[in-house]
């Protein structure tokens, strides 16, 4: 059902301004990093062994970036720009670990709009629970293009 249903786009280009910004808020729980590790096949022992962990500077196991990279991305394509969103480019560092049960607060702003180019750049930051800096950089990304119908009789035959 899910594939079949004609979803509400995100913005377009030409409603988009630099400032935009949008906050979402996510708890990483124990099922998000066992659902990751079981599609990924990533065994990594930061993410799941507090014996090695422990041993570590982190010192507890780390919430993978890829999982974190994985919430941008879904901020991006649900929020801002939003649905028929593409991420074309990110740059991405991550000065601090989020931690198991960590609570990653994204900021996503829009820092750039090229109509031309039909690119968007969004700014990113993310604090954990305790206010230290776990991610920033920067996307670029395509924002969606809007609906067209498939004849030229607008609505003859709009995305059968």
């Amino acid at each position: 059902m899910m594939f079949t249903k004609k979803r509400k786009l995100g913005t377009v280009i030409s409603n988009l301004q630099v400032g935009e910004k949008v906050e979402v808020s996510k708890k990483v729980e124990d099922k998000d990093i066992l659902l990751y590790l079981g599609f990924s096949d990533d065994a990594n022992p930061i993410y799941i062994q507090h014996d090695y962990a422990s041993r570590t500077p982190f010192q507890k196991p780390i919430v993978p970036h890829i999982m974190i990279n994985g919430i941008i991305n879904s901020t991006v394509s649900m929020h801002l720009p939003g649905p028929g969103s593409a991420v074309l480019s990110q740059r991405l560092e991550y000065p601090a670990p989020l931690y198991h049960y960590g609570r990653l607060t994204l900021s996503v702003e829009v820092v750039s709009v090229d109509e031309k180019k039909h690119l968007v750049t969004v700014e990113v930051q993310g604090t954990d629970e305790d206010g230290r800096e776990i991610v920033k950089g920067v996307m670029e990304v395509c924002p969606p293009y809007p609906w067209k119908p498939v004849t030229q009789d607008a609505g003859t035959f709009e995305n059968f």
